[in-house]
């Protein structure tokens, strides 16, 4: 197997050297459905208390955020009609990833505190991430880099063609 010796990911300059405060707190997920477009958020389907949206910062094609409107660290701070919507959303967001992708399978979770992986403590969400057999090769594991064949926008209308 032969490595190549630079590998270059052009687009990560402009998360690199952006600003990290473009949102009041640093929380994204309150300010994306109010910006009125859906494209541009990447917000693929709006639900009553919860909204699907493309990771911007993807661990596979369609990996897809489950997100309450309203901003809570935890479960059991969200109120049970919003616990219940946000299940259904999850439900909702595998069966469009499975019409529109056709994924072999899912990783489906949250991740609870800084401490656990929560890049915005402050507002839980969930992870739905597709899978399909083989999808993990040696650039993980060797690089610690990613590779995604697919751009988020055609990703975005992948999905939004399957509503």
């Amino acid at each position: 197997m032969v490595v190549p010796e630079f590998l270059r990911a052009y687009w990560r300059m402009e998360y690199i050297t952006g600003p990290k405060d473009v949102f009041p707190g640093g929380n994204p997920f309150v300010h994306l459905p109010l910006m009125g477009d859906d494209k541009k958020a990447l917000i693929v389907h709006r639900g009553v208390h919860n909204y699907l949206v493309l990771n911007k910062f993807p661990y596979n094609p369609g990996h897809l955020l489950a997100v309450p409107y309203r901003a809570a660290p935890s479960l059991g701070d969200l109120t049970q009609e919003e616990r219940a919507d946000l299940m259904e959303t999850i439900l909702f967001g595998q069966e469009l990833l499975t019409r529109a992708m056709r994924p072999d399978g899912f990783n489906t979770g949250f991740n609870f505190g800084a401490a656990a992986g929560a890049g915005i403590p402050v507002h839980l969400h969930g992870h739905i991430v597709p899978r399909w057999q083989g999808d993990s090769n040696f650039m993980p594991v060797l690089g610690g880099i990613r590779i995604l064949p697919e751009a988020l926008e055609a990703t975005w209308e992948k999905l939004r063609s399957h509503l």
